[in-house]
């Protein structure tokens, strides 16, 4: 080659690598780094800022509902992971719909989801070129998203010590939180208070779902969705202002150490941010479900939601005798309701290393209470230690013994974790009572989420500061009953086991049982400081769908009220909030069969309240209600029962007592 022909060629062949080279590069320097995602209906959007850092903020209607906030994790033995990053391709937004029919009805019969999803594809700049994927979609209701981490092609699993996900709110937002006590194990059973949201320090270690006023038109509640094989997480401030994500730690681990371990790729729990008008609006929403996968299970003909009879220590000294069971499974067949709940002790005494699942205490003939029940239209569910059902027999050996004595159900209580190791129980527990026609109520629980899609045989839950503290406990106040409907209940269903009608003032206890209550000790028979209508109302606004009664057949059968239990159900067509406000009242309006349901709680003050009714089609229609009355101030069990003709062009006027409440079934 001559040597003009070789400089040419030399040329060509740097031009050729110096145009391939652009070519790489100028999507890179092109690429857009801020990136927006908006709801379907325009309201609400989500921008990722892949700047130095990467953050992401949230809007609604104009407002900012999360200021520029932290992204990505801190991993044992590797750098900070969440700035220096790259875009590999310019993501692109898709529409997206999902209609599906829940197996188990909690809210609506037919779910219509509709969202715009896009994922961007991350790599570090730097010697460490990690990978992650940051999936974002935005729905009418709300804001999810989720990391996908990636393989290192290192010798075993990698470990995440801190997801650092943080929530910038607006300087004078408003907090309802829940602290809990017990830092990062327990029940998840406390009080949603009102606070400055200065209130949350490093320090604090609050339960989700976490609600905010940013203003008196824009409310927000973050949460978690399909929590899989990851610990759930509670909320804490990493600086004023500044919520962050704290991860429940490993057992054996400190605050500090692991959280998670994994490997090769893996998706994160959605976090969510449930976004509304209206604190009330939020009760309506389906998105934890939404984000969950559909239904695991081929066959769910046998998943049958209902009422329950309950022979628990709440409503008496409850002994384990055959004759006593009996009598909580005539109390069930007399309201019509399809179940009655066996409590402890059924199988002796219970967490011991040598209490065995499968066999009865020597009093107990459980194929006799099977035949029994079974002749009354009644099906038997029964209760169980977490530990002994993992420690000493198989799930398979027990659960399947319980298929074969012809039991609905399950109810699994004191688990008070919520790591890693223990979400991942919670599953196989699902899976493995499905394969055997098992319905599962887990007690001593950390909160929903959204699961009940997916093994629809887990119908309810516990995480909730429910009836039983009456028995135990004074911090059972009816601000507390109302700020449920707007807190706990976003997450999902909660067994709050109502229908307590001892009904009763705090005044009227007698100063032992005020001492005792006051010093946690258990008073009997139990008394329920809300009106008998404000009780029948938690029916309504509470969602359950397995709906746990809890007291003697004595207190209800012939009382006013038990007429309401005999009609009122577990799951629901569709659901509307009607007003109200946390700490002050909730209405709320559910659907079955044509027929309407309307549930009111109260607070403390007596009010008089307008319940708008346009959502009824125009015409006449008869209504059935269960309400206060003027004595029902002093005398709680008081209650007015009329049908009266009702029509819609008029809002409907009702008057609460204090801690009271206001049923009503609405009919063509």
């Amino acid at each position: 080659m001559s040597v003009s022909l070789k400089r040419d060629y030399d040329m060509n062949v740097k031009t050729r690598q110096l145009l391939a080279l652009c070519a790489f590069m100028l999507p890179a320097m092109t690429m857009a780094q801020k990136f927006s995602v908006t709801s379907p209906d325009g309201r609400i959007s989500m921008t990722v800022d892949n700047g130095k850092r990467l953050t992401y903020t949230v809007a609604y209607d104009g407002q900012t509902m999360i200021e520029p906030s932290e992204m990505g994790f801190e991993l044992k033995g590797e750098k900070p992971m969440g700035q220096d990053f790259r875009l590999l391709e310019q993501p692109e937004v898709e529409f997206k719909t999902d209609r599906w029919t829940p197996v188990v009805a909690l809210k609506h019969k037919q779910v219509n989801a509709e969202w715009n999803e896009a994922t961007l594809r991350l790599k570090e700049e730097g010697r460490d070129f990690r990978r992650m994927d940051v999936q974002v979609r935005v729905y009418n209701d709300g804001v999810a998203f989720r990391y996908q981490l990636f393989d290192r092609h290192v010798i075993g699993s990698r470990s995440i010590v801190r997801e650092a996900t943080d929530f910038a709110l607006p300087q004078g937002s408003s907090v309802w939180m829940g602290r809990h006590k017990g830092r990062y194990k327990g029940s998840q059973e406390v009080e949603f208070y009102k606070m400055p949201l200065d209130s949350v320090t490093d320090n604090t270690v609050a339960l989700l779902p976490f609600l905010v006023e940013v203003s008196g038109n824009a409310y927000m509640a973050i949460m978690d969705a399909c929590v899989d094989d990851y610990p759930g997480f509670f909320i804490g401030a990493r600086k004023p202002h500044v919520l962050t994500t704290k991860l429940a730690p490993l057992p054996g681990e400190e605050e500090s150490g692991i959280k998670a371990r994994f490997e090769g790729a893996k998706w994160t729990p959605w976090r969510v941010l449930m976004i509304a008008d209206k604190p009330g609006r939020l009760i309506e929403s389906e998105i934890v479900r939404n984000l969950n996968p559909e239904c695991a299970l081929d066959d769910t003909s046998w998943i049958k939601p209902g009422m329950s009879a309950w022979d628990h220590w709440w409503s008496g000294e409850v002994k384990m005798e055959m004759p006593v069971i009996k009598q909580y499974i005539d109390f069930a067949a007399a309201q019509g309701w399809p179940y009655m709940l066996i409590d402890w002790q059924w199988y002796g005494k219970y967490n011991k290393t040598a209490a065995d699942v499968t066999t009865t205490a020597e009093q107990i003939d459980m194929p006799e209470l099977v035949r029994y029940a079974k002749e009354r239209g009644v099906r038997l569910w029964v209760w169980l230690y977490c530990t002994d059902i993992t420690n000493n027999s198989s799930y398979d050996e027990a659960f399947a013994l319980y298929e074969k004595w012809g039991l609905a159900g399950v109810k699994i209580d004191f688990m008070d974790r919520m790591d890693q190791e223990m979400v991942r129980w919670y599953r196989l527990i699902c899976q493995k009572a499905a394969e055997h026609h098992l319905m599962v109520d887990f007690h001593g629980a950390y909160r929903p989420d959204g699961i009940e899609r997916t093994y629809p045989n887990l119908l309810t839950r516990e995480g909730v500061l429910g009836e039983e503290y009456y028995k135990f406990s004074n911090r059972m106040t009816p601000e507390h009953n109302v700020t449920l409907a707007f807190t706990r209940m976003l997450a999902g269903p909660m067994d709050y086991t109502p229908g307590g009608f001892l009904n009763s003032r705090v005044e009227d206890l007698t100063p032992e049982e005020l001492q005792r209550l006051k010093a946690g000790k258990v008073i009997t028979p139990a008394k329920v400081f809300n009106t008998r209508s404000a009780e029948l109302a938690k029916f309504v606004v509470y969602e359950s769908p397995y709906m746990v009664v809890s007291d003697h057949p004595d207190n209800v059968l012939g009382q006013p009220g038990a007429d309401f239990l005999k009609q009122v159900p577990t799951t629901w067509d569709d659901t509307r909030f009607l007003d109200g406000y946390p700490d002050e009242y909730v209405a709320v309006a559910r659907q079955k069969d044509n027929v309407w349901y309307i549930g009111v709680i109260n607070n403390s003050k007596r009010r008089n309240i307008k319940l708008d009714l346009s959502f009824l089609p125009a015409g006449d229609y008869t209504l059935e209600y269960w309400r206060d009355t003027k004595k029902s101030d002093t005398k709680p069990t008081s209650v007015e029962h009329k049908t009266v003709r009702l029509n819609t062009s008029k809002a409907l006027s009702v008057g609460l007592a204090a801690a009271g409440g206001y049923v009503a079934i609405i009919r063509k």
